[in-house]
Parts: C-alpha cells; structure tokens; sequence
C-alpha cells in the first residue's frame, strides 16, 4: 500500500497570490500531476492541514477544483489555517467527516489503520489535544490491535525551529505520548505545520512532518530566529506500508530536476 501525503497547500482564492508573490494553487496543480504520474499510483493521499489560507468558502470551493483530478481518496484534517465548518461546507460529499464537532475520525478500509486527529484551536497558530480528543484516540485505539497511523496538523515535538516551536501542540502533547506509548500497534504519527521534511522519536514509534506542497520553512536553528519561509524544492511524503517490514517513509520532489542517468 502507497500513501501520499501532501501538507500545507494554502490555497487562496482564485487569482490572490499567498504573501502576494507565491501561486500556492499552480503549486497544488504540480503536486496533483506528480502524484497522477507516479508509479505505482498512491493508493490514498493524506492532507494533513493548512489546507487553504483564510478559512474561506471561496477557498476551499478552488481547493475542491485543484484535488478534482485525484481518482483515489483523499482524507483531508484541518490545520490552523483552516475552518471545520469551511471544510465541511466545501466537502459536502466527503462522508467521513463528522457533521459536528470535532473532525477525527476512522479509516477502516485499508491494510493499515487510518485515525485522523484534530489539532485546529480555532484563530490561534498552535494546536491542541483536549480531554474529549484524547479520550476519542484512546477509545479508538482500544478498539484493534490493528497496526496504525496517526495523522494531524501540528506536530507534538520541538524541531529546533523557534516560530514553530512556539506554535506546535501546545497543549496535550504528554497525554498523547502517554496514549501512543500504551499502544505498540501505532507504526508512525504524521503531521505538518513546518514546511519541512522532519523525522524523531516519539512515544516509542516515529514522528513525521512532511515538506509543503509550496514554500518551505527556512532552515534556521539559531535560538529565538524570527520565522522565515524559503522557495526550496516542494514536495510530499511516500508512504509505503508492507507488512513484513512496516512503514517507509520517502520525500519525492516535486519539479524537474534533470534528466534520469542510466546506470550502465
């Protein structure tokens, strides 16, 4: 099974540029290209947040138009940037969202478990896990010893980058460690937030951040460095997931870098 997942698209409304220099919607359409030229095709894409970038119907309406193209499912999370009533109103037809409240909810269908989380404090830059969240994994996790995958917005470590430091899971990271840490059968905790293709450590299992569909947070690790993005490659997170040997992860940019050179 191959899972694509693409991170932070920021999509505006038609014919607004992000930051007024940045085309995040023709970066989308790249995204949505290479995943239909890949082989062998994804069989589902994951879009862990930030999906658009004012919460806006008008947005999600021309973020609809730019994934129409994606045969396979595509499971959508919000991130900060984003609104649950929004994305409910712009994906009437994406059933698996909850019609209230918060959007988590489970993937059963697949060889691997899917459990969305939802991170979005609504108007804030962090994220949070509450009480009420926390106890929906929990019952989930319960619930199948099944191997899974965890996918949110933001991430529930530091990173070394200070602005996103600042603004991560702010809130319930250590009880959802404490979850993860009781429930082997969780092979990996996705997110994105960062912009960039970051891996640790956590809870026992991995941690992930896949690199934005568009710009990329600056790689500086000086303490305390105001937050910068950069116009580096962009990119999406492979997914592989073979039973034998569990989930590997590649970072396939997103561009044209040269041809192929044949080995012999």
């Amino acid at each position: 099974m191959l899972i694509a997942q693409i991170s932070d698209m920021h999509i505006k409304a038609p014919g607004v540029l992000l930051y007024k220099r940045i085309d995040t919607a023709g970066f989308l359409d790249r995204a949505v290209a290479h995943v239909m030229a890949l082989d062998p095709r994804p069989d589902v894409v994951l879009a862990t947040g930030d999906l658009v970038d004012g919460g806006k119907p008008e947005e999600y309406a021309f973020l609809r138009e730019r994934l129409a193209p994606l045969p396979m499912p595509v499971y959508l999370i919000p991130g900060n940037h984003d609104s649950r009533d929004g994305m409910r109103a712009g994906f009437p037809d994406h059933a698996y969202l909850p019609p209230s409240g918060f959007l988590q909810y489970a993937v059963e269908d697949l060889p691997v478990r899917l459990l969305a989380l939802d991170t979005l404090v609504e108007g804030k830059p962090w994220g949070e896990l509450c009480g009420e969240r926390l106890a929906w994994l929990e019952a989930r996790l319960g619930e199948s010893d099944r191997a899974t995958i965890l996918f949110m917005h933001h991430p529930p470590f530091d990173c070394g980058i200070a602005a996103f430091d600042g603004a991560k899971l702010n809130s319930g990271g250590e009880r959802l460690a404490e979850i993860v840490r009781r429930h082997p059968q969780v092979e990996r905790v996705m997110c994105g937030h960062v912009h960039r293709p970051i891996q640790t450590r956590f809870a026992g299992t991995v941690a992930s951040i896949a690199p934005g569909t568009a710009h990329q947070a600056a790689l500086d690790l000086r303490p305390g460095a105001p937050l910068s993005m950069s116009m580096e490659p962009p990119g999406l997170a492979l997914h592989r997931w073979m039973p034998a040997s569990g989930l590997v992860t590649h970072v396939s940019y997103i561009g044209e870098f040269g041809g192929a050179r044949p080995s012999r």
